[in-house]
């Protein structure tokens, strides 16, 4: 199969390429400087060899010929020096420009998680092999035509002060090579790409083959196989012939534009001289020819046929797998508590059970649990007891054995992983950033926020004292240097910005104290849309307009002072016992019509909230 390559392979990369080096004005304008003191060999050379021929050796002066060439010695090494201190800016330019890279790579997989496609099985490949390739050959690339420009500028630059007559026989047969060059490598990078893609078709397909030659055997489908994967090779051996065929083009355009200028200046060497050109002007003019634009263009050739078609290729490759998600939906667009044109976005358990494994005793049974939007729930219970379990039954991370869970309407674990996103964010106890600016983890769930709405959020959670000793909003972020605690800061605030009318913080404030606990909870209280809490301590379920308490086989849910009187374990945590409290038995020992007594008897658990106010 023939993989036809777009019209221009190359033009849309030269803006990503340029983008480092435009982003740091100041390293480029260093880099230049130290550029400058690099081209003083190119620049010289003719002059001081015309100097040493006509005043010197010609002149019958020969140590003062020699002492011209000394100098030339002299601006070799000022050259030498000058890419000793260009070295480290070009690495200051590719090490960042390989970070964006994986940031991409890394990036572009979670955006396939997240919008529920399939996640590509080579981005791993990319991230390594590919992002290592790109990374070098960018590298070679900023190398070779930074001392194109350099040498080949000097050179030129050389001759107008030294023989201005020379230029026209140089200058026509240099730009025709040129562009001949840049013509082929176009179609060179089309070859290349083409020999890329069929490579990775012959691997998939030898793959594939290998790992159910098994089934193909016993199927009798060998030749069927056999034949699809002699297609993929023959395939890969058209393009391989197609970059062979244009590889040795290179040749002739090196002989165009390094030779041919030598050429005609050998040439015209008697017309120049009775012209009035002295004899060591014509070989400082040949000397900028062979030690300058040959050097350069061969540099050129080789390293823009080799580094740069890998560049091309493989940056294009990343490019193709890992686009630039779409922008999000307007503020307006979003899904958002109180928004008028959606559904009640109400949280409805019916006959709920759930059990790590088949033969496992269930977590939750036949549990039937309402939430209305705008409540704010606590969820207390002892350890292990299935709150936890709960909220990934909610948030749609897990799915009921039996039952049906409905969040505004549509079951969350048949939702796509952004529609899912859209309607519920869940903070675990573990909460999650990753290295790279606090704005990009902060705006993770809400990439169109503003800054004053990001600022809003960070104070409105209490975590603009971190915020602050990070070095603000365009800090950047190592999570092995944060607590646990200012790691949940950091969730609570992009949790509050999300536009998800449902939070669900499952232990999320463990790691704070109780006072910055209290401010970020009553900070969900006041969002608008609803705020489940799995309790880390009572004070949680003392702020919450409602609570269900989870004790094994019994679910008691209400307001607190509802709970309080029907729930001992309630009555324990809160630290109110007393003979008043404690629920009177119904007669001769039945269960009545306690929510509890029915679970202990295997009946259907019911908390269902009233209707929030607000």
């Amino acid at each position: 199969m023939n993989v036809r390559t777009p019209r221009d392979p190359l033009l849309p990369l030269f803006p990503l390429l340029v983008a480092p080096l435009r982003a740091r004005p100041g390293l480029l304008l260093r880099l230049i400087l130290w550029s400058l003191v690099e081209a003083v060999p190119a620049l010289l050379a003719g002059h001081l060899v015309a100097r040493a021929v006509d005043h010197g050796f010609a002149a019958g002066h020969p140590l003062r010929g020699l002492g011209w060439l000394a100098l030339m010695g002299l601006g070799v090494f000022a050259g030498a020096w000058g890419t000793r201190q260009a070295y480290p800016l070009l690495a200051r330019v590719v090490e960042p420009f390989r970070d964006d890279l994986v940031r991409r790579v890394a990036a572009g997989a979670l955006h396939q998680a997240v919008a529920g496609q399939p996640v590509d099985a080579s981005g791993v490949s990319r991230l390594t092999l590919q992002v290592e390739m790109v990374r070098e050959a960018y590298a070679g690339v900023l190398m070779v035509v930074r001392g194109f420009l350099l040498t080949v500028g000097g050179a030129l630059l050389g001759m107008v002060f030294l023989a201005p007559s020379v230029l026209p026989l140089v200058l026509p047969p240099l730009l025709a090579g040129l562009g001949l060059f840049l013509a082929l490598l176009r179609r060179m990078a089309g070859a290349q790409r083409d020999v890329i893609v069929a490579d990775e078709r012959v691997a998939e397909a030898a793959g594939a083959a290998c790992a159910a030659a098994r089934d193909i055997t016993a199927c009798g489908a060998e030749d069927g196989v056999r034949n699809r994967l002699a297609e993929r090779i023959d395939a890969q051996a058209a393009a391989a012939r197609r970059l062979a065929v244009l590889m040795p083009a290179r040749v002739l355009c090196l002989a165009v534009a390094g030779w041919l200028p030598l050429l005609l200046l050998l040439v015209a060497a008697p017309g120049l001289s009775s012209g009035g050109l002295t004899t060591g002007a014509v070989l400082g003019a040949a000397t900028y020819v062979t030690g300058g634009l040959q050097p350069a263009v061969r540099s050129l050739i080789q390293g823009l046929g080799g580094s740069g078609l890998r560049l091309a290729v493989a940056l294009r490759r990343i490019l193709e797998a890992h686009p630039l998600p779409a922008p999000p939906p307007a503020p307006s667009t979003r899904l958002r508590a109180g928004a008028s044109a959606r559904p009640a976005h109400d949280v409805v358990l019916t006959a709920v059970t759930f059990a790590y494994g088949a033969h496992a005793a269930p977590v939750l049974r036949d549990l039937d649990l309402t939430v209305p939007e705008g409540a704010h729930l606590a969820v207390v219970g002892p350890s292990g007891i299935g709150k936890s379990t709960l909220a990934g039954l909610i948030c749609g991370t897990l799915r009921p054995d039996r039952g049906r869970i409905l969040v505004a309407g549509r079951p969350p674990a048949a939702l796509s992983p952004a529609d899912r996103s859209a309607v519920r964010v869940l903070v675990p106890q573990e909460a999650y950033v990753f290295s790279g600016g606090l704005m990009e983890n902060l705006c993770l769930l809400r990439p169109d926020a503003g800054e004053d709405e990001v600022t809003a959020a960070v104070d409105a959670v209490g975590a603009a004292p971190l915020v602050t000793r990070l070095g603000g909003l365009g800090a950047q972020v190592d999570p092995a240097a944060l607590s646990s605690g200012e790691r949940q800061q950091i969730a609570l605030a992009r949790a509050y910005l999300s536009p998800a009318p449902l939070v669900v913080l499952d232990e999320a404030t463990c790691h704070l104290d109780p006072a910055a606990e209290a401010r970020a909870e009553e900070a969900f209280a006041r969002r608008p849309g609803s705020l489940v809490v799995i309790a880390h301590r009572i004070s949680s379920a003392l702020r919450a307009r409602h609570v269900l308490v989870l004790d094994g086989d019994r679910a008691v849910g209400g307001a607190h002072h509802e709970v309080l009187r029907r729930s001992p374990l309630y009555r324990d945590l809160v630290g109110h016992w007393s003979d008043e409290a404690q629920p009177e038995t119904p007669p001769d020992g039945a269960a009545g019509d306690d929510p509890g007594a029915r679970a202990a008897r295997g009946g259907t658990v019911r908390a269902t909230l009233p209707r929030s106010r607000s």
